[in-house]
């Protein structure tokens, strides 16, 4: 019996891995990419960068201008990540099996979360170009929306995993709605929600580069105008300062995930 549990764990992974491939050889013909020369061009761009693509000593001079664009882009992803999590927070209490009401509110909670978690922040970003225009409002919304759906999701995951005994050993009790919420649910489940959060506010500090670029503002807007003036030392400094900065960050995120968790 183990040996056609295997057996057909193997049938099924061989299915999958030629249902990939295949799929794969259908967008090659489809798009006409030439696979040999997609490989053999990679030497020749690795050339390039190394000849070009690296900061001098008069990229440096752009540095404060750099730094200023990139803490314009952190707080902004920061703010954004913050109060998309209160809300999400509490449409996460509406959704939940554990916390919430069920029937429709639920239902239209859930509804809401997964439309926002499956448009993309850069679709985000021109959908609202048409009524905010290029200012850091645009960017702050379309994180905000991104955020707020990725979130809510997650914290519903969280509250349902950690928080269905601790609720129904107090539902038992009498106890009400928000002494439930804020002495059961929201105390076991703080870990991972904060956990969330900062791998949230990681993800916009990436993505907001993007947005920039689209919106005009911040470390994006700085890189594409460097980029597109053929400045390539002042934006390949734009490129070695965002990846400190992520590094930094992560660091500090890893820290306090492992204290907390």
């Amino acid at each position: 019996m183990l040996d056609n549990f295997f057996a057909k764990k193997r049938l099924n992974t061989l299915l999958y891995c030629s249902l990939l491939l295949l799929l794969t050889i259908i967008a090659i013909v489809i798009t006409n990419y030439n696979v040999i020369k997609g490989f053999t061009s990679i030497p020749k761009a690795a050339e390039w960068v190394f000849n070009n693509f690296y900061p001098d000593q008069k990229a440096l001079k752009r540095l404060p201008v750099i730094i200023s664009g990139l803490t314009e882009t952190v707080l902004v992803s920061i703010a954004a990540t913050t109060v998309a999590a209160v809300f999400a927070l509490m449409f996460a209490m509406a959704g939940s099996h554990s916390t919430g009401k069920g029937g429709v509110f639920s239902m239209v909670s859930q509804s809401i979360a997964t439309i926002f978690r499956n448009i993309d922040v850069s679709a985000w970003s021109m959908i609202l170009l048409i009524s905010f225009g290029q200012n850091v409002l645009t960017g702050y919304f379309a994180l905000f929306f991104g955020s707020f759906g990725f979130l809510t999701r997650a914290f519903i995951e969280s509250i349902d995993e950690v928080s269905s005994s601790s609720v129904e050993a107090l539902r038992s009790t009498g106890a009400g709605y928000f002494a439930i919420v804020f002495q059961s649910v929201i105390p076991s489940c703080i870990p991972q929600l904060i956990s969330w959060i900062l791998f949230m506010m990681e993800t916009n500090i990436r993505q907001a580069t993007l947005i920039g670029i689209l919106t005009g503002t911040g470390i994006g807007f700085l890189f594409s105008l460097y980029y597109k003036s053929l400045n390539y030392s002042a934006a390949s400094l734009i490129v070695l300062v965002l990846v400190m900065t992520i590094f930094v960050i992560e660091t500090i995120s890893n820290y306090v995930r492992k204290v907390i968790l």
